[in-house]
């Protein structure tokens, strides 16, 4: 049996969801400051100090004397990952934006690790119903538009090593069936594109493209987020054109960097 659909909570706390979306951030990216956490999270800088000397407390961050707080003991990672994400995220986001700017619709990077995927960077639209960033969260990757993407990218023999029956022994609920996944991931990369419709979350529809790094293998997932009741098939070329597009600029932004 595989597992539902992720669904917001009811009852939403904004401070604890700041709190682990700042802990994603320096996870992910490394150094920020009060500032820049207030500006991501779109609260004051007196909010963003709080948030960080609680992280701190707890070992989720550490500060340096210039005032940069970094990845505590509980979320460190490796340096080189940290630089690799931080250097995608920065590269994404004018693209995210011009995507915003074109559709008015939520953009988002994502990159997978193992069976799951984490977005790395969002964009959100402007309208009064729309998706919210996920940034910081993860999902598993066969529900994912990125997630689809990028599991498409792999060999035979590295798909079945990151399903096998062995390593979801203990949770046997969320191991996706490889049969009707290894048709949907040959239809991805059949069309050069992936459609999620509500695989995710309820009511959301997604459509994403793959970024690829200079060997040629896709590294991230890029797409574009709406509503379900905006979605319109008609203008899903559309959607993808713009998609293939701002990809390829980041691929070469990439390359440039």
């Amino acid at each position: 049996m595989d597992n539902p659909p992720k669904t917001p909570p009811p009852y939403a706390i904004a401070s604890v969801d700041h709190a682990l979306r700042t802990a994603a951030m320096l996870q992910l990216e490394g150094g920020l400051t009060v500032s820049e956490v207030a500006d991501r999270l779109g609260v004051a800088r007196s909010t963003a100090h709080r948030l960080l000397a609680m992280l701190v407390y707890r070992d989720f961050a550490v500060r340096d004397d210039d005032r940069v707080y970094r990845a505590g003991p509980v979320l460190e990672l490796a340096a080189h990952s940290q630089s690799t994400v931080s250097s995608l995220r920065a590269a994404a986001l004018p693209h995210l934006r011009r995507l915003v700017g074109l559709f008015d619709e939520t953009a988002s990077v994502a990159i997978r690790t193992g069976d799951t995927v984490r977005f790395i960077a969002c964009a959100e639209g402007r309208q009064a119903l729309r998706v919210g960033s996920r940034e910081g969260m993860v999902f598993p990757a066969h529900r994912t538009t990125a997630g689809l993407l990028l599991l498409a990218e792999l060999p035979e023999s590295e798909l079945d090593g990151i399903y096998a029956a062995e390593r979801y022994q203990e949770r046997p609920a969320e191991r996706p069936d490889l049969a009707s996944l290894r048709v949907e991931l040959a239809r991805v990369r059949s069309k050069g594109f992936a459609l999620n419709r509500e695989r995710s979350e309820r009511g959301l529809v997604a459509v994403g493209v793959a970024v690829r790094g200079p060997d040629g293998m896709a590294q991230a997932g890029l797409s574009v987020s709406l509503p379900i009741v905006r979605y319109n098939p008609h203008h899903l070329r559309q959607l993808v054109t713009a998609l293939h597009a701002e990809a390829c600029r980041l691929e070469a932004d990439l390359v440039a960097r």
